[in-house]
């Protein structure tokens, strides 16, 4: 499974961000300016599929799941490191927790409750869900 990209932020035709702006959203102003462009390296959490732009100067160790991948280990962004060290935690990947949302919102007749992830928040019935 890919868990790498990059992001490509481009301000070379545009007046860039204030800097009041881009550090509220957690740029440095430095890099978001007029006429600049910024390439950073991402990586995918395996457990919430949030994509997370990698900070080259992080000197503690990411986070990987060996249960998602035996081998290697598949990355994990903190916030799903912190609940994997938690107990009771239950390993549920992703990919897991959509297959168990679909199989139950494809049978409307289904009893069981949609299952949930942490930090997901999921409205609607299961009817409409499915619905485009």
């Amino acid at each position: 499974m890919k868990q790498m990209g990059y992001i490509l932020v481009d301000h070379r035709a545009s007046p860039g961000l204030p800097e009041d702006i881009a550090r509220a959203a957690g740029y440095d102003p430095k890099f978001c300016g007029e006429g600049k462009v910024f390439e950073q390296d991402t990586m995918t959490c395996s457990h919430c599929k949030s994509v997370v732009v990698k900070n080259n100067a992080r000197t503690r160790e990411r986070a990987k799941c060996f249960e998602c991948d035996n081998k290697e280990g598949h990355y994990i962004c903190d916030g799903c490191d912190f609940i994997r060290r938690e107990p009771g935690y239950v390993h549920t990947p992703f990919t897991k927790f959509i297959d168990d949302h679909l199989a139950v919102a494809a049978n409307p007749c289904s009893t069981r409750d949609l299952p949930t992830a942490p930090g997901v928040t999921l409205s609607g019935t299961p009817q409409k869900l499915l619905l485009p």
